[in-house]
């Protein structure tokens, strides 16, 4: 087959699409639904990984948790909470007796009202940690600086604030300085946050940092600490190891019995989320797997009303010299078309779609090139599957057969 058949087959097949223009759109209507539903769902989990990576290295890219649940616990929560509470001493012995580890910051989490004049915010998250705190997490200070070891160890009522807590309290006043309210408890602004966004829904500026020691005074310390441990480079799994040996010695787990705190890390997050875009990726294969069956049924079924109402055209193009195969791919490029132009469509539409959902939302959906080469390729393979039985029943039609049909 050279390339001058091929050439012409298409033009045939072209020249038919074009007689029946409508009837041709509406037959690749479940090709469209299938390719924009695969481009569509590729291009929003693109976003929502570019966003989760995002976040997820915001944690720290060499910063595990220590814990007394564990993350994404469930309805096993319940079985956790009999587990003693970690303590600021953890930290402290971790910090001293681990190589592995780079710094420690033990934190403590609350939700307070915070007041300044006649304003105040609803409860927003209360961060009592460490200097270290500023390290481990990547929290720069934008003005101001953060506190000291020495306000730390004399529990010193002093805070860094958000942004969005400067903007809701503050609006035009400078907040530095300023004397505002935690809890019922007099703090003196001596920081501001730099802008962090928002992690997995979390707005990170709605936030009020304080000194550990100072939270334990003023709020109790019946509660457990989060430790949040930094290991040196390259040493993340040996620090992971020496943490776990130390914690189960200080607390006098059994060998034959597991831990009785949680070692959290990123990947705890990532599987999680790998599991929720792996429940996409199956609806996606569902719903696309459906609609390209419907839109193939029906390229098989116009090609065969196209094959009866063109037999007498059929045994006209065998009488002149006309082979099988010529017959063969002239219906299968004209199948192949067909489901092409579904295809681009279906790209086109599930691209706009990608598009709408980034302007209208903070997801930033992508468009893969993979994603637009998986979709037409989709559809390629529909049209030619389903095109065969019609190309293959024009192909065998007998020439005098053909030529005597009315």
């Amino acid at each position: 087959m050279n390339l001058r058949e091929l050439w012409e087959g298409m033009l045939m097949a072209i020249n038919s699409l074009r007689m029946h223009k409508i009837r041709a759109l509406l037959t690749t209507l479940g090709v469209i639904i299938g390719v924009m539903t695969v481009v569509t769902i590729i291009s929003l989990i693109q976003g929502l990984n570019r966003v989760v990576s995002q976040q997820v290295a915001g944690l720290g890219a060499n910063v595990f948790y220590l814990q007394k649940y564990p993350w994404f616990a469930g309805r096993e929560w319940f079985e956790y909470r009999g587990r003693k509470n970690l303590t600021i001493e953890d930290a402290q012995a971790i910090a001293r007796l681990c190589p592995s580890v780079e710094r420690v910051a033990p934190v403590m989490y609350s939700g307070k009202v915070i007041k300044y004049k006649d304003r105040s915010t609803e409860r927003v998250g209360i961060r009592a940690s460490t200097p270290p705190y500023q390290e481990v997490r990547n929290t720069t200070v934008e003005r101001g600086r953060f506190f000291t070891q020495t306000e730390l160890d004399h529990r010193r009522q002093v805070c860094i604030l958000g942004q969005t807590i400067v903007k809701g309290l503050f609006r035009d006043e400078d907040p530095l300085g300023s004397h505002i309210r935690i809890g019922g408890r007099r703090f003196w602004v001596v920081g501001i946050q730099e802008k962090k966004g928002s992690m997995l829904g979390d707005d990170m500026d709605a936030v009020a940092i304080i000194p550990i020691t100072t939270f334990q005074k003023l709020f109790g310390t019946r509660r457990s600490v989060s430790i949040l441990v930094e290991a040196k480079p390259n040493l993340f799994e040996r620090a992971k190891d020496e943490v776990t040996s130390l914690m189960r010695r200080r607390r006098h787990i059994p060998p034959d019995k597991e831990n009785d705190f949680a070692i959290n890390t990123q990947d705890t997050i990532m599987n999680v989320y790998k599991n929720l875009t792996r429940i996409l990726f199956l609806v996606m294969i569902g719903v696309s797997s459906i609609s390209l069956l419907v839109g193939g049924i029906g390229i098989m079924n116009i090609m065969l009303v196209s094959v009866t109402e063109r037999t007498r055209e059929i045994g006209i193009r065998k009488a002149i010299g006309a082979e099988r195969k010529d017959i063969l791919l002239q219906f299968l490029i004209e199948a192949l078309i067909l489901s092409g132009i579904g295809g681009i469509i279906g790209v086109g539409l599930g691209g706009g779609i990608g598009k709408l959902v980034s302007v209208l939302t903070p997801l930033k959906a992508a468009i893969p090139l993979w994603s637009v080469g998986l979709g037409l390729g989709f559809a390629s393979l529909v049209g030619l599957f389903f095109g065969i039985w019609p190309a293959a029943k024009a192909a065998k039609l007998a020439p005098i057969v053909a030529l005597r049909y009315e």
